[in-house]
């Protein structure tokens, strides 16, 4: 069962002292008044305060899905949560999303035109900056002394001690999405303790380092791979997220890391994880069955973890009239995906790669039909049909007015690894063609049913051992899951005119947009609390 999270979570001192003081000028303002008296005075307390630092990624506050919301001053259902943030971020802007919707700023993702006062971009700062600072405050009460302090010993101590691995991947893991979306942060640590003071700036080749060294300080105190319960952090957790920012390297540093990226890949790929039959099972309601392949995923509870920006999000906003096919009582005609995202995929009314999760609840599935002449419109483009609240066993949800989504949110995969793999082998990193490869047929073996279809149309030849199918092949298996802006920037076709979608810079046709959109804008809130903040050029 989905148990490090659970709905009614104590927030520890952190909410009271850390982030109103040392962080008062992030307008970070959670309703809380615990101290470190009463929220770390048991071991029960220290497992509650764990939970809310997991459950960060999943639930906005303390009050189901809105109400005591941990960010003041934001719309806690579609500003202040991680996972629809961060799909804003890393999806939006590429040809794997577009929204009808024309709240306040939306369209500007898409677009390609945020500016430094766009409120989804000060929650989406302020978001990962806040699970920091519960980190933080975890880590300062969990030392030795502190334990002892609190006549907390033998196997409760140890637990604690072991659960500080796991607190500071969690802290790596919320750095690499600055690292990634803004490219610097504010910078915060334990070690900062509480005060009034601003903390300071760290530039992105600094925070790469941070990050690095974090994960691989961690790697002998956290749980051997596939040894600790589903949805908490292990050893190859740590890998993964060291193989992503590997491959990323070139762009976040300027020095390429590709031989690193495909050694960390290779280590979790020899960990012992499989894919699991069955490419829509990953993404339904049942999905923390998928243990062998999914490495971590954020857990999403219709009852624990109540949010309108968890995987909540994904099935609601996707569906329209259609909604049962999603399993939610209705739809909220948002979001679907351009002609780009389809024409990854070979005729989609015919189609044998079960990755393509697509409906069209009015036109079809042809080109024509899945054009977008009016993004308000939301009849129109392809719609997709990927994460769903139903579960592939027949059972019933746990949330039975379904409007809550048991979907677990996977943040890594093992076909990501075999994708690491070959696009490092492939950009100079090492291993070997065949190995490149074979990995690569494992993913098309799974997509076409366990088989290659029909004339072995699936399987690829040493002659597709290309950097554009390693592209090609990451956006028909990740899609949807935070991945596709991060990939165009590293293939240099975010924002410049060598690939064009429908509606990429505003324009139907698609256009190219200035360089600077690679990387988003500090908001301009924090620049105006925090003079140690800088903006990042162009904005």
């Amino acid at each position: 069962m989905k148990s490090i999270v659970t709905k009614n979570i104590i927030i520890a001192c952190v909410a009271a002292l850390t982030v109103t003081s040392c962080a008062k000028k992030l307008d970070l303002l959670p309703q809380n008044d615990l101290t470190p008296a009463t929220a770390y005075s048991t071991v029960d307390g220290y497992k509650s305060v764990l939970a809310k630092i997991y459950g960060g990624l999943a639930s906005t506050g303390n009050t189901g899905p809105a109400g005591s919301s941990d960010i003041q001053g934001l719309d806690e259902g579609s500003q202040s949560p991680f996972i629809r943030g961060f799909f804003n971020c890393e999806e939006l802007p590429t040809d794997e999303a577009v929204v009808a919707w024309n709240d306040q700023t939306i369209h500007d993702f898409h677009n390609l035109k945020w500016s430094s006062s766009d409120p989804f971009l000060r929650g989406m700062y302020a978001r990962p900056i806040y699970n920091i600072t519960i980190g933080n405050e975890y880590l300062r009460e969990s030392t030795d002394d502190k334990l002892a302090s609190r006549n907390i010993t033998g196997a409760d101590a140890d637990d604690i001690k072991r659960s500080r691995a796991e607190v500071r991947f969690l802290r790596a893991f919320n750095y690499w999405v600055m690292l990634d979306i803004f490219g610097k942060s504010t910078f915060i640590t334990e070690d900062d303790g509480i005060g009034t003071f601003l903390p300071k700036e760290i530039n992105r080749a600094d925070l790469f380092a941070y990050i690095e060294g974090e994960l691989k300080a961690i790697d002998g105190d956290l749980a051997p791979a596939k040894t600790i319960e589903y949805g908490r952090v292990d050893q190859a957790a740590a890998w993964a997220l060291l193989a992503r920012l590997y491959l990323n390297a070139e762009v976040y540093t300027g020095t390429a890391r590709y031989s690193d990226a495909l050694n960390y890949a290779q280590k979790v790929i020899d960990a012992g994880y499989q894919l699991e039959s069955g490419y829509d099972k990953l993404f339904m309601a049942d999905n923390d069955k998928m243990k062998d392949e999914i490495i971590y995923a954020v857990n999403c509870d219709g009852l624990r973890t109540q949010s309108y920006g968890n995987t909540t999000f994904f099935v609601h906003a996707a569906a329209g009239d259609d909604h049962n096919d999603y399993g939610v009582g209705g739809g909220w005609n948002g979001y679907r995906a351009t002609q780009g995202l389809a024409n990854l995929f070979s005729d989609l009314s015919g189609n044998t790669d079960t990755r393509a999760l697509f409906t069209t609840s009015k036109y079809g599935t042809s080109a024509s039909q899945i054009a977008i002449p009016d993004i308000s419109d939301f009849s129109n483009g392809l719609h997709v049909n990927k994460y769903v609240n139903i579960r592939s066993d027949g059972g019933a949800t746990s949330d039975v007015t379904n409007t809550f989504a048991d979907v677990d949110f996977p943040i890594f995969r093992l076909s990501e690894m075999y994708l690491i793999y070959a696009e490092s082998y492939l950009r100079s990193g090492g291993g070997d063609a065949a190995t490149a490869l074979g990995y690569l047929n494992k993913i098309r073996y799974r997509a076409y049913g366990d088989s290659y279809g029909p004339d072995e149309v699936g399987k690829l030849s040493s002659l597709d051992l290309t950097l554009q199918t390693v592209l090609d092949e990451r956006g028909r298996e990740l899609y949807w899951e935070g991945h596709r802006r991060t990939d165009l920037i590293r293939y240099g076709l975010l924002t410049t005119g060598t690939y064009l979608w429908p509606w990429k810079g505003g324009v139907s046709s698609g256009t190219a947009v200035d360089s600077k959109y690679n990387l988003f804008a500090i908001p301009s809130a924090n620049l105006s609390a925090n003079t140690n903040l800088t903006q990042n050029p162009g904005y």
